[in-house]
């Protein structure tokens, strides 16, 4: 059945387990969800598939579509799940989005670093991040050659309150996307960090 691993997951992964040498997620492409716990209150979670404890905040699919014709992107579901739980801000929406979410509970804040365009946390709030994920954020995953194809399939049918690009009709769509910006405003105006 379409998505059943994600709507009805056995198990769902952790950070260590995902960043072991025999790494269980597979170098193919595909979808994956983020089972998370412990968000500020303003997250509304009522509609969220269960797991356990936690709740499914946000759909994710590597590769992204091709932008022109037999110009396929490397990423893999287990790159880029890797490429969550420990890079940064700047490469990964799901960090942008929850440390703007935990910028308070974390004492961390958005800053541009290098030419000053691109926006993360500092190393130190990278670093409470990745803690904070490893402590709070879950993963599974389902494998499809062409994941762009059930990608709005799945925000529609799991309703995801983190995602932004493609889930425009959830009600906390508007405030997510207003922190953000408020986020990124304030980091324009901090010095730029290397």
């Amino acid at each position: 059945m379409l998505l059943e691993e994600l709507i009805h997951p056995q198990k769902v992964y952790s950070r260590e387990e995902v960043l072991t040498k025999d790494c269980p997620v597979p170098i193919d492409s595909g979808l994956y969800a983020w089972f998370l716990k412990n968000l500020p209150s303003n997250v509304p979670t009522a509609d969220c598939i269960n797991y356990k404890d936690l709740k499914l905040l946000y759909i994710g699919i590597a590769p992204r579509k091709p932008t022109k014709v037999g110009k396929k992107s490397s990423q893999t579901l287990r790159s880029r799940i890797r490429k969550h739980y420990r890079g940064n801000a700047y490469g990964s929406t799901l960090r942008l989005t929850l440390g703007c979410l935990l910028s308070e509970e974390l004492d961390i804040e958005l800053r541009r670093i290098g030419s000053g365009k691109r926006m993360t946390f500092t190393k130190s709030g990278e670093e409470k991040l990745s803690k904070w994920m490893q402590e709070n954020a879950f993963v599974i995953w389902e494998t499809h050659p062409e994941p762009w194809k059930l990608e709005p399939i799945a925000l529609t049918t799991l309703s995801p309150p983190l995602n932004i690009r493609g889930d425009e009709h959830h009600p906390f769509y508007s405030a997510l996307s207003l922190i953000r910006k408020e986020a990124k405003i304030r980091a324009r105006k901090l010095k730029i960090v290397s």
